[in-house]
């Protein structure tokens, strides 16, 4: 099945400096105060204690990783991700304001710099050494933020100069792979979807009493809106128009509708209700 004009390719690389270092006399020390094996375990020092710079750069690298994969679908074993048409125009602002913010939390660093420098032996003590940081335009090489667009090929299209027979193969291994390819991608949203409904149904049960003690649970505004959301995503995920998938996120939209958080901390009977709509859906699909 092609879904070349459902889907495009995008890839995001950010590249971070950890900024950490082995410190082998350190580890030596520990390990040999403990009389332990000299491999038993090592000493990885903070180059910059004292600071959350660097840190912070590496919390926002991390919160786009994580945003780019709940926006996308997996299709090579690395780097390359399925972006749905109808998420393009979303995904594009995000990753627009997630570059700006990057190179602004990056600049923040590069200005700060020197005199991160300057206090590094006082945060470090006896384990400063100058020869761990290298020079302002080094350091601007280690960080990086990169995201590539690029059509969906198509299975016949090779421009290759050999025989009509190899191009044939070629192209018989290119689509085989690409409804593998696809298949896969497409489980991802119904491994979503469950993993959502076996949560809520977990939490929606009721412990029983023990020992004249009640369990109780605490409930979150994210066990209605984490479900809201997911309802709205997998419209726009499921490029190959499953109708299965979307029965699915059907009943769970409607399972959903009114839902209060208030009503549902509150009363079992609510809870009650709720489960038994999410447990039907866990019962009706093949996941």
């Amino acid at each position: 099945m092609s879904i070349a004009s459902s889907a495009v390719l995008v890839s995001l690389n950010i590249s971070v400096w950890p900024a950490s270092k082995l410190d082998r006399e350190v580890t030596d020390k520990v390990t040999t105060d403990a009389q332990a094996n000299a491999r038993a375990g090592k000493f990885m020092k903070d180059l910059f204690a004292g600071t959350s710079l660097r840190k912070d750069i590496e919390k926002w690298a991390a919160h786009c990783r994580v945003r780019h994969l709940r926006m996308t679908l997996p299709w090579a074993d690395k780097g390359e991700r399925l972006l749905p048409t109808k998420m393009f125009l979303e995904y594009k602002q995000f990753i627009n304001e997630a570059e700006q913010k990057f190179n602004d939390l990056c600049n923040r660093f590069y200005s700060a710099y020197p005199n991160l420098l300057a206090d590094a032996p006082a945060n470090l003590g006896t384990m400063y050494k100058s020869d761990d940081y290298p020079s302002l335009d080094e350091v601007r090489h280690r960080f990086g933020f990169k995201y590539v667009f690029s059509p969906l090929p198509e299975a016949g299209d090779f421009r290759l100069d050999v025989s009509n027979e190899d191009v044939e193969q070629l192209k018989q291994q290119y689509a085989k792979d690409y409804d593998v390819r696809l298949a896969d991608a497409m489980r991802e949203p119904w491994e979503r979807l469950h993993k959502l409904l076996s949560d809520m149904s977990k939490k929606l049960t009721d412990e029983p009493e023990s020992d004249g003690e009640k369990h109780n649970k605490r409930y979150h505004e994210t066990l209605v809106t984490n479900a809201t959301d997911l309802c709205g995503l997998l419209t726009k995920l499921n490029i190959t128009n499953d109708p299965q998938l979307e029965e699915a996120r059907r009943q769970l939209e409607h399972a959903m509708h009114g839902a209060d958080i208030e009503a549902i901390k509150e009363s079992p009977a609510v809870r009650e209700n709720m489960k038994s709509k999410v447990d039907a859906i866990l019962g009706k699909f093949d996941w």
